[in-house]
């Protein structure tokens, strides 16, 4: 989804912003720049050495390069796509027994996926996980559009009982249309930076006069010259009068869809939660439990902690009695798209999911060559989103021997199918637009075609295609398969799900018995 900043499209805020900034400390700025970018980059490599070294690994294969003129650029060609054609069945147990009702899939199978998952891939989140409690705040009534919101700020406090040292607050703003009948579905979105307030009202023009000689006073009694400028420039205001109507949004803007339709919608920053960077695994919720030690081989990284953040979230939504607990729903592009699809996985309480363009550690097949591939995520840029035994896929030298993508005991369409039978809708752009080859718009079609057996198992729908994922081949772009409960559409735009979110609502209301968006 196209990501943006809305304090920074309202002239009075983006003024104030920079006059504030430059004579005060904001003490999340100053923590966040405690370390330069060499020093997270050493704290790294650091703590991915302490990792292999606790594996026993003593060299991983380099991953593939995503700059097709590189000598080891990324393949691209369907016919080296896939040495490893035979996926691990869902519907087939570890021991070999077909998994053919529902019953033994709740029970017997999907546990197994879910460890395996758990032990190899993401991680666990531990049992001693805190607890995080919301706190509302500031909220104020805007207008998106022309749909009139009331935007709330929300903070939500880890207990930090266990280790002081550490504080992890995860902001969230709750956006929810004014005029609504009954209780609304909400979409959790997460969002690059700080969330921020939708459309903030500015004060009156009066108010803003007197804010301006109120700046030009102190800035003058700062730098006495300044009186000479301002008197040749008598026009200029630190803080300009803000239009009457307020700035567009962004052509096909999501959140309008969603309210102008009757959705609530909950951003939060994954960042707040757990830092996108090794260095950070010390500290964030990760670091917390931990009490500051590095992560044991089966702990869970940041896609994990992401996704449990998105799932306290949840726990708040589901109390607010304007919400509907059995529609919440999460959504996420990139690597958050990863996070989105591994929180929809693990936690059954979420109604829908958008994953976007979400590639190697989403929906892309870990077994496909093509692209990004395991070796990219267990080299030290993107290893922290992973547990530290997913490491041992991408080594040539380890005790116990080299391992590949073939011998991880799960696979993508195996992420999907833990989904199941809930609403999944598996998002991709176009690659002559931006939405990189490098993703596997195909590999990932593959694997959503190859989980639809489980949807149909537990009585929900799939793409309809059948279930040859090896020959399946995904439909021209802007064509969707949107007649199940999972659903597949590549979008014409490029490394974003915006242009897919008007069919999204409209997928997920139909299944919901809502009216179509209008």
């Amino acid at each position: 989804m196209t990501r943006y900043h809305a304090f920074m499209r309202t002239p009075i805020l983006s003024a104030a912003w920079c006059l504030i900034t430059a004579g005060l400390a904001v003490p999340g700025v100053v923590a966040a720049q405690a370390m330069s970018a060499a020093d997270i980059q050493a704290a790294t490599e650091r703590d991915h050495q302490l990792m292999m070294d606790e594996l026993g690994i003593r060299k991983l294969r380099p991953g593939p390069s995503g700059d097709e003129k590189a000598p080891n650029h990324a393949n691209y060609e369907e016919s080296k796509a896939n040495p490893f054609p035979n996926w691990p069945d869902p519907l087939v147990m570890n021991d070999g027994r077909t998994v053919r009702t529902p019953q033994r899939w709740e029970r017997l199978r999907r546990p197994e996926i879910v460890e395996a998952f758990e032990h190899e891939v993401f991680g666990r989140v531990p049992a001693g996980a805190p607890r995080v409690d919301w706190q509302p705040g500031e909220s104020e009534a805007e207008r998106i559009g022309s749909i009139p919101v009331v935007a709330t700020r929300v903070i939500g406090h880890v207990d930090n009982s266990a280790d002081p040292a550490i504080t992890v607050d995860i902001p969230m703003m709750l956006i929810k249309p004014a005029r609504h009948q009954g209780r609304m579905p909400v979409l959790i979105m997460f969002v690059l930076g700080p969330p921020a307030f939708p459309a903030p009202v500015s004060p009156p023009p009066e108010a803003i006069a007197r804010m301006n000689s109120a700046l030009k006073a102190a800035m003058t009694r700062q730098d006495p010259s300044l009186e000479e400028v301002f008197r040749q420039h008598p026009a200029w205001e630190p803080i300009a009068t803000p239009p009457f109507f307020p700035p567009p949004r962004p052509p096909g803007d999501p959140i309008q869809q969603l309210v102008a339709d009757g959705w609530a919608v909950a951003q939060i920053n994954p960042t707040s939660i757990q830092a996108d960077n090794g260095a950070g695994l010390t500290r964030g919720v990760i670091g917390l439990v931990n009490k500051g030690a590095a992560r044991k081989p089966d702990d869970w990284g940041a896609l994990r902690a992401w996704a449990w953040g998105a799932s306290r979230a949840y726990d708040y939504l589901a109390k607010d009695p304007e919400l509907d607990p059995q529609h919440i729903g999460i959504e996420g592009v990139s690597r958050y798209g990863k996070a989105a699809l591994v929180a929809m996985a693990f936690d059954p309480r979420f109604g829908m999911v958008l994953v976007g363009s979400s590639g190697e550690g989403g929906a892309k097949p870990h077994r496909r060559n093509f692209g990004e591939a395991v070796e990219n995520l267990t080299a030290s840029g993107e290893y922290h989103w992973m547990a530290g035994n997913f490491l041992r896929y991408g080594a040539s030298d380890a005790k116990g021997g080299a391992r590949t993508a073939g011998d991880l005991p799960v696979e993508s369409s195996e992420l999907i199918a833990l989904c199941a039978p809930r609403l999944t809708f598996i998002s991709y752009g176009s690659p002559e637009a931006g939405d990189a080859l490098w993703l596997d718009q195909q590999g990932s079609y593959m694997a959503t075609v190859a989980a639809g057996a489980v949807f149909r198992l537990l009585g929900a729908k799939d793409l309809g295609v059948g279930d040859d994922y090896r020959h399946a081949r995904k439909p021209p772009v802007g064509t969707g398969l949107l007649g199940g409960q999972l659903a597949w559409r590549q979008h014409e735009g490029g490394h974003t799900d915006a242009p897919n979110v008007k069919y999204f609502i409209a997928w997920v209301d139909r299944w919901m018995g809502r009216p179509a968006p209008q």
